[in-house]
């Protein structure tokens, strides 16, 4: 018999998951249908969100082949029944404190900076650059953890090498760029863009573990490739979708602003919860359909 989720104590909420004490060594990662943007959680879910990110998180753990937190299968008897198919039983690790972010197109916060100073987190670029301009490599942009409803907030590799360590800090770098390489040839062979992505890593016993999600339309942005059109903003698989119609003339919502973010309408959550499934069957090839948990989960 499945243990139900009282079963285990509570240990965190953060913006989507939810963390339970399974033993001394293994915990329970629960994806909800939580959604957030601009650093606040909305009040409106997303149906299957929660398991789309579980499903693409457990593909890309298999396909980037990389020591990953994963402590047991996806169908674990660990697994209480009413989560299967959005939860995960992981190691316990001692997580880095920093957010390890891999950009191979200008977009989001680093397009703001590169246009304020012509760089992203101290690094270079060339002049001339759009929106959504493809860079001349991949860089890593790492990126301070914030607590909810703060500001992730992006520093240069000097400052990433201070908190960390030197040689830390160039074991992420380097196996943060490795990693998205891997995954953007696997998307590009399916007619998708990773624009970027952001890892967590922990470390057992030494050895650099990938946890948390990995690159899931939570984590990522995704662009169809057939549409890619430099010098405007992509239209996506991601929740870019959200924060546009959250910033857009019909909400008209300010981020800055000392006010709540409005309900997501109905079609706003159908089309966001469809971007989703998308994202999964596209880069995957395979069917959401068939993901374990079904429609009670």
């Amino acid at each position: 018999m499945r243990p139900d989720l009282s079963s285990y104590r509570h240990l965190v909420s953060g913006k989507v998951r939810e963390l339970y004490e399974i033993d001394d060594e293994t915990l329970l990662m629960v994806a909800t249908d939580r959604i957030s943007a601009y650093d606040h959680v909305l009040g409106t879910p997303i149906p299957d969100k929660g398991r789309v990110l579980t499903a693409m998180s457990a593909f890309f753990f298999d396909a980037v082949d990389v020591p990953n937190h994963l402590a047991g299968p996806l169908d674990d008897e660990r697994i209480p029944t009413e989560v299967l198919g959005r939860a995960m039983v992981v190691r316990r690790l001692e997580m880095v404190q920093a957010e390890c972010v891999a950009r191979g197109y200008l977009t989001g916060s680093g397009m703001t900076e590169y246009r304020e100073s012509g760089t992203v987190c101290g690094i270079e670029l060339p002049g001339g650059l759009v929106e959504a301009s493809k860079l001349p490599e991949p860089i890593f942009t790492p990126a301070t953890k914030a607590a909810v409803g703060d500001h992730d907030e992006n520093i240069s590799f000097d400052q990433l090498a201070r908190i960390v360590g030197a040689e830390l800090a160039e074991r992420l770098r380097s196996t943060t760029l490795d990693i998205y390489s891997r995954a953007a040839e696997i998307a590009a062979d399916r007619g998708v863009l990773l624009a970027d992505t952001k890892f967590e890593f922990g470390l057992a016993d030494g050895e650099l573990i990938l946890a948390d999600e990995v690159l899931t339309p939570d984590s990522s942005r995704y662009w169809p490739a057939d549409d890619y059109s430099p010098g405007r903003v992509q239209p996506s698989f991601d929740k870019q979708f959200v924060r546009n119609w959250l910033t857009g003339p019909e909400a008209g919502w300010n981020p800055g602003a000392d006010t709540p973010p409005p309900v997501l309408p109905d079609e706003v959550v159908a089309a966001t919860r469809d971007r989703y499934i998308e994202a999964y069957e596209r880069i995957s090839g395979l069917s959401f359909a068939d993901w374990i948990g079904g429609d009670d989960a």
